[in-house]
């Protein structure tokens, strides 16, 4: 089953053909007994990049060591740069113009991963790290001066929708089709430029842009966004299960930690959002 994003990370041949991949997802799924191919392909989409010497196919094991490593990057950057780069109410502006840089420089690592017919564990790990720095100064900021507590409910949350779609897809209630693939496209596109939309009016003066930033609408809109991580989940665990059951490069594992680390920040901060929202107007 190919998937494409024209966002974030390419998987497998859908790299070969150029197209940008969704996301990718690390969890222990498959049939009991070992993996079964689970995609539509008709061939192996992986048998001429598993070919030659030396070639090891991917693992689940493979999967969950890369995500760990990538994962835990992002953790301990969050939490040094949450300890050793406080925010200072004085000089907020500098606290977060630290969290613009390091989102635009993770952002541009994402991007040079993207487009990248390889994975690099170097870009994959500097993308962790700077966004680590990224939700350490934002997470800080919000927790500090705007809803105390928020974030370790944020964090709470991020993991119950993770276990919820992980339930849902061992248990086939998921179920990704193209037709599902297809849905997920279409709203995403739509959510981005609705939210790009929104910067726009709210960078040329019209105060709270289109409304996404409190009240009914914005909580609304985070739960699309938060709607939105989960499909892409549903999408990673598909794409994971079929590079098993297929025998993807082994090197696919590198790919998934990344993109489990894109699909679960993007989480996170629409759940932080909508509890920010929440609780400020409680």
């Amino acid at each position: 089953m190919r998937t494409s994003n024209p966002i974030f990370s390419r998987w497998g041949t859908a790299r070969d053909a150029g197209r940008a991949d969704a996301y990718s997802r690390v969890a222990a799924v498959g049939a009991t007994g070992g993996p079964q191919p689970a995609g539509d392909y008709g061939t192996n989409p992986y048998a001429s990049a598993g070919d030659g010497a030396g070639s090891t196919s991917v693992t689940m094991d493979d999967v969950v060591v890369r995500t760990a490593t990538t994962l835990g990057t992002v953790a301990l950057t969050a939490v040094l740069s949450w300890l050793l780069l406080p925010v200072d109410e004085a000089d907020i502006g500098r606290s977060y113009g630290i969290a613009v840089v390091a989102a635009f420089v993770a952002f541009g690592l994402s991007m040079l991963q993207s487009f990248k017919r390889a994975p690099s564990p170097a870009l994959i790990l500097g993308y962790a790290a700077f966004e680590g720095v990224f939700l350490g100064t934002i997470s800080s900021a919000t927790s500090t001066y705007i809803s105390p507590g928020v974030v370790v409910q944020a964090v709470l949350g991020t993991f119950a929708v993770s276990a919820g779609v992980l339930i849902a897809y061992r248990m086939r209630w998921i179920r990704v089709t193209r037709r599902f693939m297809g849905f997920v496209a279409a709203a995403a596109t739509g959510f981005v430029l609705l939210l790009l939309a929104d910067l726009l009016f709210s960078a040329f003066g019209a105060g709270d842009g289109l409304g996404f930033r409190s009240g009914g609408p914005g909580i609304a809109f985070g739960v699309i966004g938060i709607l939105l991580g989960a499909a892409f989940l549903a999408l990673d665990f598909k794409q994971i299960e079929d590079a098993v059951a297929y025998g993807a490069p082994r090197e696919e594992a590198w790919l998934a930690a990344f993109g489990l680390t894109l699909t679960l920040v993007w989480i996170y901060l629409e759940v932080l959002r909508v509890l920010t929202i929440f609780n400020s107007d409680n």
